[in-house]
């Protein structure tokens, strides 16, 4: 089965690598997006998915070729609804899988204390050097004859007898005969001799002959041997020094990376607002749910105000399983699924999206072990194709806000999640399945860099101050004649009611719509420090004294946790400094806010 994998890596501001996988598996209609900080990390784990997806394939595959007969095929169905079922009650334990699990990052562990694997090269053993060949024994002599032969020897003394003596014919004969075998035996002697002397020459030279080839390959042998020992011992020290450099490129590759987890590990720990979403990110990897449940998010953090947004990609209503049993059809030879009711789905996904918004800030605000986290803002976010339309849409569904140390004191374990969702003051429509759009309680801001200390815009104001620092007049006109703009398309009008140095800019919009508009109270702290309850409790007495419709307070900073869950289900807007840049830049006016500056510049002074 054909898989596909589409990896990508971006980088944040301190350029440290984010990698993020999507992975598909076409066979079991299956997708899944994975984020990591470490590539092998990512790797790991889609590796993981995918075997796992693997064994499910082919263990279907493999139950569909086996099942031949009837009593086969039932079993087969039942299998398939076991794990149809086995899918819904994940969905259903979603909130309470896991509650008592600390999900804090160990440091420690993510720090690789492995040793080399790789065993040190052993040199070849080669034996001990060849024995020597021995040489051949010397050859036997051949001996010569032990006695020359000599006339006085028996067969050569002619013993004459009596015929002999009287006969001298006979006697002549009978010397001749003796001299004739002297002299044979004689030539005979010679004869062996000389042939004995001839061979033992032969033998003596092959001797000779042998014994130095025998030599000679001995020395052969033994420089070859010797050569084999230089072979074996450069290849050895080569091997050794590969050895050594891989070792300690792996020791070095080994204390970068933990001395890069120590840098997290130390920025985490002064709360620094990367530091926290990377952690925060790594803490929502680590997060186990089904495969139906994607794994995308975008998260954004105010170190002044404690606040993390959480953006997180919900699944679509129709991305949960809906399967509740298969049978099997012995007259058509096919499985039949029975499907759940479509009001059944719909309270799943309702059930499933109220758990995973409590179960993510479950987990963040355990996790949070250097208490960097006030409150979380989680806004659930849907793709999903318009019925009405037939295009695919995204829109945020519900948004909640939750202050870390109130929703701590929850029980998760028993609660009904829609009912405690209500009671946190979530926004969201009654029928989460609707896809209903929300407006969310507060955003990320992807683009606005005003955290970034000393980071100017080129287009500013015309004197170039930092918005922060303005002129407590100059930044009242400004408030006023910004909202002018904003309000001119409708026919509205801003009035400035009043000036006063206490840092405030009380004005009033009067909006002629007929259904939204009306009388509109503005307030506006050019504040270095975060805005907190007592501000927005100020907005909103005033609102209910002037009988307006509403109250917008705008700063050049951001309000605290408390200010936000007081301004809940209020008439009330609160902008921030980063939403009154990008109301600046609407209307075509560049500024920049740096507040480490106002502070530095104000030491003494906690807003003007």
């Amino acid at each position: 089965m054909i898989k596909s994998v589409r990896a990508t890596v971006t980088y944040n501001t301190r350029g440290v690598p984010s990698y993020q996988a999507t992975i598909s598996h076409p066979g079991l209609s299956r997708s899944a997006t994975f984020k990591a900080s470490d590539e092998a990390a990512l790797k790991l784990r889609v590796d993981a998915q995918l075997a796992r997806w693997d064994e499910i394939w082919q263990r279907a595959v493999s139950r569909e070729r086996r099942a031949n007969t009837t009593a086969e095929k039932k079993q087969l169905a039942e299998e398939r609804t076991e794990e149809a079922q086995a899918q819904l009650r994940a969905l259903d334990s979603l909130l309470t899988e896991g509650l008592d699990l600390d999900p804090a990052i160990d440091w420690d562990h993510l720090k690789d204390s492995s040793r080399y694997g790789s065993r040190r090269p052993q040199k070849k053993d080669l034996g001990a050097p060849p024995k020597p060949i021995p040489p051949p024994p010397a050859p036997d002599r051949i001996k010569p004859l032990a006695f020359m032969p000599e006339r006085s020897d028996p067969p050569y003394r002619s013993t004459l007898d009596l015929l002999d003596r009287l006969i001298p014919s006979f006697r002549r004969a009978k010397l001749e005969r003796m001299e004739k075998l002297f002299a044979s035996d004689l030539e005979a002697w010679h004869s062996s001799q000389a042939e004995i002397v001839n061979k033992n020459r032969e033998a003596e030279t092959l001797h000779r002959d042998a014994t130095k080839r025998i030599e000679e390959l001995n020395l052969a042998r033994s420089a070859e041997y010797e050569a084999n020992c230089q072979a074996v011992e450069e290849e050895h020290r080569r091997e050794g020094f590969e050895y050594e450099r891989n070792k300690a490129a792996f020791y070095e590759a080994q204390k970068l990376a933990n001395a890069e987890v120590d840098l997290r590990h130390a920025l985490y720990g002064t709360k620094d607002a990367n530091a926290i979403i990377e952690y925060c990110e790594s803490i929502l990897n680590n997060a186990e749910y089904p495969p139906s449940i994607p794994s995308q998010f975008d998260l954004g953090f105010n170190p002044d105000t404690g606040v993390l947004i959480v953006d997180l990609q919900l699944p679509g209503p129709d991305d949960l399983p809906k399967v509740s049993e298969i049978k099997y059809v012995k007259a058509s030879d096919t499985y039949s699924e029975k499907l759940l009711s479509e009001a059944q789905q719909n309270r799943i996904y309702d059930d499933v999206v109220y758990r995973l918004a409590l179960r993510t800030l479950h987990n963040l605000f355990r996790a949070d072990s250097v208490g960097a986290i006030m409150s979380i803002v989680f806004n659930g976010i849907v793709t999903s194709i318009d019925k009405a339309t037939g295009n695919e849409t995204t829109a945020c569904i519900l948004s909640l806000q939750a202050l870390k140390e109130k929703f701590l004191a929850i029980n998760l374990a028993k609660v009904d999640p829609k009912a405690c969702f209500r009671q946190l003051r979530g926004v969201g429509s009654s029928k989460l399945h609707s896809v209903t759009a929300v407006a969310p309680i507060m955003e990320l801001d992807r683009s606005d860099p005003r955290f970034v200390p000393a980071l100017a815009i080129s287009q500013r104001l015309s004197v170039g101050y930092n918005l922060a620092l303005m002129d407590w007049e100059d930044f009242e006109h400004l408030i006023r004649e910004i909202f002018e703009k904003e309000f001119e398309y409708a026919g509205g009008e801003v009035k400035v009611t009043q000036t006063s140095r206490d840092g405030g800019v009380d004005a009033v919009a009067f909006d002629p719509d007929p259904i939204r508009g009306g009388k509109i109270v503005i307030q506006a702290k050019r504040w270095a420090n975060t805005v907190g309850v007592a501000a927005v409790r100020d907005l909103y007495g005033t609102v209910m004294n002037e009988g307006a419709s509403k109250g917008i307070l705008v700063t050049t900073s951001d309000y605290g946790p408390d200010a936000y869950e007081f301004a809940k289900l209020k008439p009330l807007t609160l902008l921030s400094g980063s939403n009154l840049l990008h109301l600046l830049e609407k209307h075509g006016v560049r500024a920049h806010i740096n507040l480490q500056e106002a502070r530095t510049s104000m030491p003494n002074v906690k807003g003007t």
